[in-house]
């Protein structure tokens, strides 16, 4: 069975940081791409970051350049089970939401695309506030 498990959120005063995991298992094969995207209340689903697995190319929506990056805990990409981190950092009250961490098995669609990602966490709720 597969699961994306998401940990790491939490309430942060304007400013602070978080780092959220997602934890990838029961894949036999690895994807062609991990993404992280976020919902606030009333709002669509939207793209935060994404790491191409093979080649280890990163994407990062202009709300989070320079304050944001992705990662994935390890190195080998041949390695189907993994984890893939999210650091956030200087956090705002817009970044609140749920985000969600996603895997993409298709090369057909833009990583920026919610739609090519078939697989999904539960979310991590998380909050900037003072």
């Amino acid at each position: 069975q597969v699961h994306l498990v998401e940990s790491g959120g939490g309430l942060v005063q304007p400013g602070g940081s978080l780092r959220l995991s997602c934890d990838v298992s029961g894949f036999t094969s690895r994807p062609y791409a991990m993404g992280w995207f976020r919902q606030a209340p009333g709002k669509e689903r939207e793209f935060v970051a994404a790491i191409v697995w093979w080649t280890g190319v990163t994407d990062l929506a202009d709300s989070g350049k320079g304050r944001f990056a992705i990662s994935r805990a390890n190195v080998n990409p041949e390695a189907p089970q993994n984890t893939v981190h999210l650091q956030m950092n200087g956090l705002k009250p817009e970044d609140t939401a749920v985000y969600y961490c996603g895997r993409s098995e298709t090369a057909s669609r833009s990583i920026r695309d919610r739609n090519a990602y078939f697989y999904w966490g539960q979310g991590t709720q998380v909050t900037v506030s003072s």
